[in-house]
């Protein structure tokens, strides 16, 4: 699967509900309203971690061009997966955005590759309509590039001082202090409640203290929002390394949006 924003139903939010076009169910979930500032791998790895617990997860397709930023495809193996990670995931938030959930309008790649066969007429004549419309599209971006007047650079500053860098305190190597944390690797319980009772009890003991939110249909993952990155640093801190029920839980920050 690749490029598919030409894919999804455009749904009027004024049109009258006789005139939305019905999407019949496929494997394919279109997930839109994504944070744009994320990196696409970091953006990868959290859809994968959400959705993966709902069924076998082929592919997911996410790029930073314009046209498909803040957008994503996760393709299942199943319609059943897709529909139950619909269900359960519609309105999650992700990185302080709530995601909005659909099926996509037509079949991927993988899926198409999966129940045609890579080497079939069908599949091969879908590849090269996709392929085809992707460099029309690269085309008229091109040129729309060449048309728009040139940015002038500003003029860099001569013998401008040089400042000595502030070293990093951030004992995160890959993420920056963010109001809210990732927790991974929780015991499982029966009980949400009980979940939510144990965690709220550890992290707010802390300043700044909101909530806690589970992951849905993942028993070991969570997030635990603060006020400011610095009240999230410090309990961060304050939980580094704890161990529930025999299962050391790993703090870490939310990406910083």
């Amino acid at each position: 699967m690749s490029d598919e924003s030409t894919q999804v139903a455009q749904v009027s939010t004024e049109a009258a509900p006789a005139l939305v076009e019905e999407i019949p169910p496929s494997c394919t979930v279109y997930v839109r309203n994504l944070s744009e500032d994320v990196k696409l791998d970091v953006l990868k790895t959290s859809l994968d971690t959400i959705f993966s617990t709902y069924g076998t997860i082929l592919s997911i397709v996410a790029h930073k061009n314009i046209r498909m930023r803040g957008q994503a495809f996760v393709v299942f193996d199943s319609i059943d997966a897709a529909q139950s990670a619909i269900d359960d995931v519609q309105g999650f938030p992700l990185f302080d955005k709530p995601m909005v959930l659909q099926f996509a309008k037509k079949k991927s790649d993988a899926t198409l590759k999966r129940e045609a066969g890579e080497d079939s007429e069908e599949f091969q004549s879908h590849k090269k309509a996709r392929l085809e419309a992707k460099e029309r599209r690269n085309a008229e971006d091109e040129a729309k590039r060449k048309a728009a007047p040139p940015t002038v650079p500003k003029p860099k500053a001569q013998n401008a001082p040089r400042t000595k860098p502030t070293p990093s305190t951030n004992p995160d190597t890959t993420l920056p202090p963010h109001h809210i944390l990732f927790l991974q690797n929780l015991p499982p319980s029966d009980e949400t409640t009980n979940r939510l009772e144990v965690l709220t009890a550890l992290f707010g003991r802390f300043p700044g203290f909101k909530e806690v939110r589970m992951v849905p249909g993942r028993k070991g993952l969570a997030f635990v929002e603060y006020e400011t990155d610095q009240q999230a640093a410090v309990a961060k801190e304050g939980n580094n390394g704890v161990v529930l029920e025999d299962r050391e839980v790993v703090v870490s920050f939310g990406k910083k949006t």
